[in-house]
């Protein structure tokens, strides 16, 4: 079985669930996208993961800035706004007749080429709007299990050639890192930066914890991940010692704790790096403590 921070708990209705392409509902087994789709020929687009919990949508703002931040940034430019993607979000959810539980994909390419190419002046159509929703909770047997990671020999490129905070749909170097852990025996890989400092793992933030103190990248080289930020926030409204710093593979093999972050898990605890053990003070004492602390933030996120 697939284990990792990405790994949900099997739910069958998602066998025939509505997906939403450009004011359109399709059933998932006839859901489909031309080939000449800028997102398919050159990865071409930007994307968004959003929560459903209790019918609220979880930190919508934060998600919608960075969506729009990544859309103005790449010049794909939206022919709609935010409240009306969230009319189109709410529609879906209700199409499906969902409540909680829910995962939402959001994906936006520049749209349909004329004919392959990355020149974004063959365009013949505005963008294309995919959402996805799914009953998609984490399992809650590999968050209790916790994940392997391997360091990959990738890296996590500097902002001039592929800024690390775009959701992008080119992700193949992070695939990349991701098999290489696979094949090591690991569930995940760890990425460090240009300098050689720890930096992300291939689809979430990676915290350590150090004498009760909490350690995560500069963000320099790092995803710009909101459930990051929120665990940060969290730590410094409830006198937690967190550091944004440079620190090595040294730091983290040695670390107290380690955990990663992510819209989808949450927090989920690292048990090993590289082969050598976290022991995460037995049962992880400063995680336990952030993971109550960010459930209890949703909860309020929540609350009618």
């Amino acid at each position: 079985m697939i284990h990792g921070t990405h790994n949900a708990e099997e739910d069958l209705r998602n066998n025939d669930v509505w997906i939403y392409i450009n004011d359109e509902f399709f059933r998932r087994a006839d859901a489909k996208i031309s080939v000449f789709d800028s997102g398919y020929l050159v990865g071409d687009g930007v994307w968004e993961g959003v929560r459903l919990h209790h019918g609220k949508l979880v930190f919508i703002d934060d998600h919608l800035k960075r969506l729009w931040s990544a859309a103005k940034a790449t010049g794909i430019k939206l022919p709609f706004s935010k409240a009306a993607l969230i009319l189109n979000i709410q529609e879906t959810i209700s199409k499906n007749e969902m409540h909680d539980g829910v995962h939402i994909r959001i994906m936006i390419t520049r749209g349909i080429k004329k004919t392959p190419s990355q020149d974004p002046r063959l365009t013949i159509s505005g963008p294309n709007l995919v959402i996805i929703a799914e009953y998609k909770k984490a399992s809650s047997s590999s968050k209790g299990r916790g994940v392997r990671l391997f360091t990959s020999t990738i890296r996590r490129g500097r902002p001039d050639y592929l800024d690390p905070k775009l959701n992008c749909h080119s992700k193949l170097h992070e695939v990349q890192a991701l098999i290489q852990a696979i094949e090591a025996g690991a569930d995940e890989a760890l990425m460090l930066d240009v300098n050689g400092f720890v930096s992300t793992c291939n689809a979430t933030n990676f915290f350590i914890v150090k004498d009760g103190e909490v350690w995560t990248s500069t963000g320099a080289y790092c995803m710009n991940g909101i459930t990051r930020q929120k665990v940060i926030e969290i730590c410094h409204q409830n006198n937690i010692a967190c550091h944004q710093k440079n620190f090595s593979l040294y730091d983290a093999y040695s670390a107290d704790e380690a955990f990663v972050t992510g819209t989808f898990g949450g927090l989920t605890p690292v048990v090993s790096i590289d082969g050598k053990p976290i022991e995460n003070n037995g049962i992880g004492l400063v995680r336990t403590k952030l993971d109550q602390l960010y459930d209890q933030l949703i909860a309020d996120e929540s609350k009618p």
